[in-house]
């Protein structure tokens, strides 16, 4: 049902990443691949290459064997993707670190892959020490500090310490990341090189990506979204990415028209704040905006007008999509699109396919989805043609396209009756005063959970919040079966979330159940 395949391998795609980058250096040498937002940096793709061949040999005379583990701790957008790729591309094992994190987040990493071969930093190395003098290497065998920001090269390279004798490492490259681990330890997801760029060339297929578009990312590079859809498919489409640190809001249409960007990556967190807090001044030439992680709810896509919209449904473990909507199709509120080179199947608590528009349990496979997590963990979630368990609950419709409800975890059982926060939040979030609403379940002693919601206020004039509550309750009486109303409303000025502005909503429930 809703199958769209996108095949391994097509004439004229380059056979793997090192072959990738090689071609777009000798066919354009001087085209930007990556622009820093902030600044005059540009990595074109042939000092992109020649980077590639730098580190290769600076891995090589550290002792980094082909399959050996590099932990990529590096703040700045356009150094992280030089070293990232050329881990990847010389068929190394690419760990990115969250540089957010404290300076033993490398040791965490290490630790859950059993060991680490070299972690490139740009770091201050006093600083990570806390005492004075040189620190203690976070990793065995570290090379901190090691990267011209400049030239993107390593130090060793740059000062003649090692030489370019051996631009390649034999083998297949991977990237190890960590799912979130709300429920427990992280579950290691690697993803070979080609899985990675099976899905890249979807995306950029799927996007009508040419050498002409000029992306914009803002969306954190350790994370698989900015990997795949910025890094990757841009490099598959021979196209230029801006890249920022962070998302921020003043000013953001205006240096969007300065970088002449034709395509923005984004997640429903940061549209929301765009939709909501200022003039849509959207540049001439934008064709359209992806959105990633999540349905956007409904008041945010009305509110962002015309502009053509992508909403994409993806996880770690399918190399970030699985699902797009087309580009230029008309919108379908509380749907994610249709599946890109995946398949998607719907199944009830009794491992039954369900038909069209029944709600349940949603499982994928195709050549862009992993058949197992590192060390065997959370086996019971694959099956053996091949099928996992996404973790997600929904719905497709007879044509294809997949709508979501929520995850299995967040469907609250109020004394057996189900309700899941997806219809719950788009109920509250119809009042124009609501910027986003997250419903969660609070233990009861009575009905096993009920629902509870939290919402965040419009920014601007002052709320009102016992009106705004009792105009809430009136919608969810008017809207909701009985079961499905919240038995409280909580007016909050934010909630805890991920790296990529995503609501946490382990964190959530936790507070839910405190209260």
């Amino acid at each position: 049902m809703g199958v769209h395949r996108a095949g391994d391998h097509r004439a004229g795609d380059d056979p793997d990443l090192r072959a990738l980058i090689r071609a777009r250096a000798a066919r354009d040498a001087a085209r930007a691949y990556l622009e820093d937002a902030r600044s005059d940096r540009v990595l074109t793709y042939g000092a992109l290459d020649a980077a590639v061949s730098a580190w290769s040999a600076t891995f090589d005379a550290l002792g980094v064997a082909p399959s050996g583990a590099v932990l990529v701790d590096v703040g700045d957008p356009l150094s992280f993707a030089v070293v990232h790729l050329a881990a990847l591309a010389t068929g190394r094992r690419a760990v990115p670190v969250d540089t957010g994190q404290p300076s033993t987040e490398p040791r965490r990493l290490a630790d859950l892959i059993g060991g680490a071969s070299v972690v490139v930093s740009d770091r201050d190395p006093a600083a990570a020490g806390g005492q004075g003098g040189d620190p203690e290497p976070a990793v065995p065998g570290a090379a901190a500090g090691q990267i011209d920001p400049t030239t993107f090269l390593p130090s060793a390279v740059r000062d003649g310490e090692v030489p370019v004798t051996n631009p390649d490492a034999p083998g297949e490259g991977s990237v190890v990341l960590f799912t979130s681990g709300s429920t427990g330890t992280p579950k290691g997801v690697e993803l070979p090189e080609s899985q990675l760029l099976v899905v890249a060339r979807a995306v950029a297929r799927h996007n009508a990506l040419t050498a002409d578009d000029r992306g914009f990312n803002s969306l954190p590079l350790f994370h698989v979204n900015a990997e795949v859809v910025g890094l990757l498919a841009t490099l598959v489409a021979g196209a230029t990415l801006v890249v920022d640190r962070r998302f921020r809001r003043t000013g953001f249409w205006e240096l969007l028209a300065e970088r002449r960007v034709t395509w923005l990556n984004a997640v429903p967190a940061i549209l929301a704040v765009l939709a909501r807090t200022g003039p849509l001044a959207f540049p001439e030439g934008l064709r359209f905006v992806r959105s990633a992680s999540a349905p956007l709810p409904e008041p945010v896509r009305a509110a962002l007008g015309d502009i053509p919209l992508v909403v994409s449904w993806g996880m770690t473990e399918g190399a970030s999509q699985i699902t797009a909507t087309p580009l230029g199709a008309a919108p379908r509120p509380g749907s994610v699109g249709v599946p890109v080179g995946s398949e998607v199947q719907v199944r009830g608590e009794d491992g039954r396919v369900l038909p069209a528009d029944e709600v349940g349990a949603l499982w994928v496979r195709g050549s862009g989805i992993v058949h197992r997590y590192l060390f065997g963990r959370a086996a019971e979630r694959f099956d053996d043609a091949g099928w996992l368990s996404t973790g997600d609950v929904g719905s497709v419709s007879a044509d294809g396209w997949v709508s979501l409800a929520g995850r299995s975890d967040d469907v609250i059982n109020r004394g057996g009756e189900k309700v899941y926060p997806s219809e719950v939040e788009d109920v509250l979030l119809g009042d124009p005063r609501v910027l986003e609403a997250v419903v969660v379940g609070r233990p009861d002693e009575v009905l096993g959970a009920v629902p509870v919601a939290y919402v965040i206020p419009q920014p601007g004039d002052p709320v009102d919040v016992p009106g705004l509550v009792a105009d809430l309750a009136a919608r969810a009486e008017a809207h909701l079966a009985r079961f499905r109303r919240p038995v409280e409303i909580v007016v909050v000025p934010d909630l805890p979330r991920a790296p990529t502005g995503k609501v946490q909503r382990s964190r959530v429930r936790t507070m839910a159940g405190r209260s």
